[in-house]
């Protein structure tokens, strides 16, 4: 099986960049073929359907679209700005929904979220499920959102918190048990 991970951050020291590695790392631990992409790699201007007309559907969206076509399932681990989808991530959701045929069309997404704030990021992942889910993704149930980022992690990358630990855990593999039933 391969899964594609993704920090949605370009901020060095990321909390959500952190989590998409420690998710990354629990992927491999389980034989799971990791993609793990940098964010950076996907930037792309403002979506304008003049520019798509024009230039077409920037590189930064076509090489996400790529990745994403070249793996079984997806987890992306999105910080959260004011109560929502950080506005780059869902720009870049929008180029690659201009691709056909649909490249998140019948993938399996987990969506992930770390913050300094109490809730975590998840009012953000909320916000991010609708569009996925429009384009055909088939999101995981279960979201994990990290609160207390600052804190919540320890110098080598793990969650230092047991609990969050454990529901990490098995997030991750109720995850990778539904797509593997599914790939069956």
């Amino acid at each position: 099986m391969r899964v594609l991970v993704m920090g949605a951050s370009l901020r060095p020291g990321s909390f959500n960049v952190t989590l998409a590695e420690l998710a990354a790392a629990m992927l491999r631990d389980r034989a799971v073929e990791v993609d793990l992409a940098r964010y950076a790699e996907f930037l792309v201007p403002g979506y304008d359907a003049g520019v798509e007309v024009a230039d077409g559907v920037p590189e930064g969206a076509r090489r996400f679209a790529e990745r994403l076509q070249a793996v079984d399932a997806f987890v992306l681990v999105s910080p959260e700005y004011n109560a929502s989808v950080p506005g780059t991530l869902k720009n870049l959701v929008d180029w690659v929904s201009r691709l056909k045929p649909q490249p998140f069309w019948g993938h399996h997404g987990l969506l992930l979220s770390a913050s300094p704030r109490l809730t975590g990021g998840n009012r953000g992942l909320w916000a991010l499920r609708v569009p996925l889910e429009h384009l055909g993704a088939r999101m995981f149930p279960e979201m994990v959102s990290v609160a207390q980022a600052d804190e919540a992690f320890t110098v080598d990358g793990r969650l230092a918190d047991e609990n969050q630990a454990k529901r990490l855990v098995r997030t991750i593999d109720g995850f990778l048990e539904l797509v593997s039933a599914v790939r069956r």
